[in-house]
Order: structure tokens, then C-alpha cells, then sequence
């Protein structure tokens, strides 16, 4: 930490701090001093100037007494009075401009060399008068706080794409390494197994890029005129067998009547979008269960609204269930039926590209209930 207390570290461990810390507080003073001089050099120069033209008129007030005795000694005391005042003054003036101004901006400069060498951590104190010198401290420690979330967010990210990779590629190269050790017959089970996991891949490598693009705003989306009851229809449709053989009752209903119940968007997107949450609900509500289709307007948007009676989520769990692989239980696998844990990321991602919201609630043992928002035509 720098002395006085302007330089901060982050409330996050980071492994880059102790390179930056090695350098000491003599380096991250260097900017400050640097500012400091020239601020030191034009206050100076700016009391030569005056005291220059203070030495003029003492020798114009001089020359027009005509060398009087009464004035020509004022004028030269004063003078001399403001030779001494004008440096003084300079020097108090720069000194407080030095720490109103140079000061800040001299943090400001050297944490962005710590942020360039790799230092996310470090911020800038946020101190004095609410000015523009602390609004910038605030902006650029908002920037890095940013910037070391984003930078988290890919390193989890690469740690679980590796993590999602491994056991499907473990499976193929096991089951393909089998078969030629004759450990194993190429009968129909072993090559269906060894596809079905390639197909798992595929639809990973798919899932990521859908949510990549929809993150860096380049997902292209076929806009048109979508009936909302309609696209549930399609849902109920496709889901309806799936629901009817684990004993799950699939309906649809309207809080109004459906018909003028339109929204802009991709029908496909929407579709995915709903068939992963019914896909999601039917997968947690338990035998007997039920799972419902809802939707009406609410304060010009359509409402659609996907909930079961299903296990629900803690309010623990709640707040992470839109992050990428996430699952509730860790001990679920792709065997036993869950997905990757990209199906929720995606969703939101399709509905905000498609300017709308999803919001989620859940009691544990209860049920759990997403509503979407969109625009409506």
C-alpha cells in the first residue's frame, strides 16, 4: 500500500499483487513527484513573470513621482513586500493544485501501470470533495473491478469447459481403446455409447458458440411476427410425450383471452428458450406432478410464465442458476439426465437479445417459476 493511504488493494486475492508489490512505494511515487515539478515550474514562472512586471511599475511609479522622496521609498517597500509574498503565495498555491489535482491523477496513472503489468486488484482511494478527480477514481475502480470479474469469469470458464470435455472424451477413448484391445466387441451398445457421447460434444461446442455470440451481441436472430399461443402449442406438443410417460400433467393456459397476444422475435430462439425450461421442469417435478405453460400481458409486454411443482431451488442456489455449467447438485451427471449447464445461460441470453427479461422464483419442495417479459407488438 502507498503511504497516506491512496493506495488500496482489492478485496480479492490476486496472484499478480505480489509482483507489483515488489517494486515498492518509490516507483508508485514517481508520477506524483514528476506531476508535482511541473506544477512547480509554472507556479514559479508565473511569480517571475509577476514579479517582473512588479519591478515595471515600481520604476514607472518611480519615474512619474519624479523621484520623490514620500513615494519612490513606498513603492520599492512595496515591492520588496510582494517579492517575498508573490513566491510564497506560488508556492502554497501549487502545493494545494499538487494535492487537489496532481495528486490524483498521479494514482490514477500508476495504478493503471499496475493494472497493465497484470494487477487487477488494486484500486484508487476514492477521498476528498465529491469532484471530477473522484468520479474518475470511481470510474476507473469500477473499471477494474470489471475488468477482475471478467477476468474470473474466463478462468472458471475455462476451468469448466475442460471439466465438461473430459468425461465424454475419457468415455470415447476408453470405449475406442477397448475395442482395439479386444477388450470390448464392436457390437451396437458400444458404438451407439461412443456416439451418443460425440453427440453430447457436438451439442456442447454448440451451446458455447449460441452463448458467445448472444453475449458479444452478434447472435442473428430472423425477427418476425411470433403468436405466443401458438408457440406454446408447439411446446405442449413436442413435450407432451415426453410429460405423459413419467406421469407429469404438460397444459397450457391464458390469463386473458389469447387472441393479439404477439411478440417480435426469432420463433426459434423463443422456442429453445421455452423448451429448455419445460425441458428443466419436467426433468426436476416428480411423478404426479405438474408442469404449466402461462401467459397474458402485463403493462404493454407479454408475459409468458414456465413453473412446476417440482423440487425447487434453494435461496442459496437462486442467485447463480443464469451462470454458465451451473447445476444445483454437483453430483448429477450427464447420465442420470442433466445437461451441461448451459441450457439457463443461454435462455437468458436469447430473451435479453430479444429485449426482454426472465426472472426466476423457487421454494425448496415446492416449485419453482420463470417469467419472461418481452415487448409486444
Amino acid at each position: 500500500m502507498k503511504k497516506g493511504g491512496r493506495w488500496q488493494k482489492g478485496d480479492y486475492d490476486y496472484q499478480q499483487w505480489g509482483k507489483w508489490k515488489d517494486h515498492g512505494p518509490s516507483d508508485w511515487e514517481k508520477p506524483s513527484c514528476r506531476l508535482f515539478l511541473r506544477f512547480l515550474f509554472v507556479f514559479g514562472l508565473v511569480a517571475l513573470l509577476i514579479l517582473g512586471g512588479m519591478a515595471v511599475l515600481a520604476m514607472f511609479f518611480t519615474r512619474v513621482s519624479g523621484g520623490s522622496e514620500n513615494i519612490a521609498p513606498l513603492v520599492w517597500i512595496a515591492s520588496c513586500g510582494l517579492a517575498l509574498a508573490l513566491p510564497i503565495l506560488a508556492i502554497t498555491i501549487a502545493t494545494r493544485a499538487y494535492r487537489s489535482i496532481a495528486t490524483p491523477l498521479a494514482d490514477v496513472m500508476a495504478a493503471a501501470d499496475a493494472v497493465a503489468e497484470g494487477d487487477l486488484t488494486v484500486r484508487v482511494a476514492e477521498e476528498g470533495r465529491d469532484n471530477q478527480f473522484t468520479k474518475l477514481a470511481r470510474s476507473f475502480n469500477r473499471m477494474t473491478a470489471e475488468l477482475q470479474r471478467s477476468d474470473q469469469l474466463r478462468r472458471n470458464l475455462t476451468a469448466d469447459v475442460a471439466h465438461e470435455l473430459r468425461t465424454p472424451l475419457h468415455i470415447i477413448q476408453g470405449n475406442l481403446e477397448g475395442v482395439l484391445d479386444g477388450v470390448y466387441e464392436p457390437t451396437d451398445e458400444h458404438i451407439e455409447a461412443t456416439v451418443e457421447e460425440t453427440r453430447m460434444l457436438a451439442r456442447l461446442v454448440d451451446d458455447l458458440h449460441i452463448l458467445s455470440q448472444a453475449e458479444a451481441g452478434q447472435l442473428s436472430l430472423f425477427i418476425e411476427e411470433v403468436d405466443v399461443p401458438e408457440l406454446l402449442a408447439d411446446v405442449e406438443t413436442s413435450f407432451s410425450g415426453q410429460a405423459g410417460s413419467v406421469g407429469i400433467d404438460l397444459a397450457v393456459s391464458y390469463e386473458e383471452d389469447p387472441a393479439g397476444l404477439i411478440v417480435s422475435g426469432d420463433v426459434d430462439r423463443l422456442d429453445q428458450v421455452l423448451s429448455n425450461l419445460v425441458a428443466n421442469a419436467l426433468r426436476y417435478t416428480p411423478r404426479g406432478g405438474q408442469v404449466t405453460l402461462q401467459a397474458g400481458r402485463d403493462d404493454g409486454n407479454v408475459r409468458i410464465i414456465v413453473s412446476d411443482t417440482g423440487e425447487g431451488i434453494t435461496a442459496e442456489e437462486l442467485p447463480f442458476i443464469f451462470n454458465r455449467f451451473w447445476r444445483g447438485d454437483e453430483s448429477r451427471t450427464h447420465v442420470d439426465g442433466a445437461g451441461a449447464g448451459l441450457g439457463l445461460a443461454i435462455a437468458k441470453q436469447l430473451v435479453e437479445a430479444h429485449g426482454g427479461t426472465i426472472d426466476v422464483s423457487s421454494t425448496p419442495d415446492t416449485g419453482t417459476r420463470f417469467t419472461i417479459s418481452l415487448p409486444a407488438i
